[in-house]
């Protein structure tokens, strides 16, 4: 299998005390987080073209571009969804979106790339001997 436009995956959680503004340092108050928010789109975006990479590999992301738009106070639950856009090579493109029990949180894209698990730890291990 392959990575292809059109796979989609959805991540959840429940906005507890770890996953608010004030437990993640991004705030004050006792609302989910958009760190939080921002990794639940992550999740939902490695999810979904995990199947279709090979033995060894992973998808790292580098660009996030989203908006939160509503608060969700502890207590409800969160999802976030993801599909991919656009597959140029080892960059992937998808739309995320997340929602809690009353409708839309956030939204926009995120971008991922394909890469080699041995390879990319070698390289990240290569800073600590410098």
């Amino acid at each position: 299998m392959s990575v292809t436009v059109g796979m989609k995956a959805k991540a959840e959680a429940v906005v507890n005390d770890q996953n608010t503004a004030i437990s993640a340092g991004s705030g004050t108050l006792p609302v989910f987080a958009t760190p939080w928010m921002c990794a639940l789109m992550e999740q939902a975006a490695w999810t979904a073209v995990a199947p279709g990479l090979a033995e060894g590999e992973s998808t790292v992301g580098t660009k996030l571009n989203i908006s939160h738009v509503s608060a969700t106070p502890v207590g409800l639950k969160v999802w976030a969804e993801s599909e991919v856009t656009a597959v140029d090579g080892k960059r992937l493109e998808f739309k995320v979106a997340a929602y809690d029990e009353k409708g839309l949180i956030g939204e926009g894209t995120h971008e991922r790339f394909i890469i080699t698990d041995e390879r990319f730890l070698g390289k990240a291990a290569r800073k600590l001997e410098q």
